[in-house]
């Protein structure tokens, strides 16, 4: 069983960890309909991707009715 010679000094130990911070996810807005959207993804709200409608969306309110 491995076991450390001597103890971690708290700067190397922080070196270790400066890569498992959480990062905030970044959005872009829609030029379309305004949502806010992952970049290069496919809005799912209006369906449309660089200008162009790419995905027919359905409106999940209407098929209830």
């Amino acid at each position: 069983m491995a076991v450390p010679k001597r103890r971690v000094s708290k700067t190397k130990k922080l070196q270790r960890r400066t890569h498992d911070a959480l990062e905030t996810k970044t959005f872009v807005v829609c030029p379309n309909c305004g949502a806010k959207v992952l970049p290069h993804h496919v809005c799912a709200k209006c369906g449309y991707y660089d200008g162009k409608q790419v995905v027919e969306v359905v409106d999940k309110q209407k098929d209830k009715d």
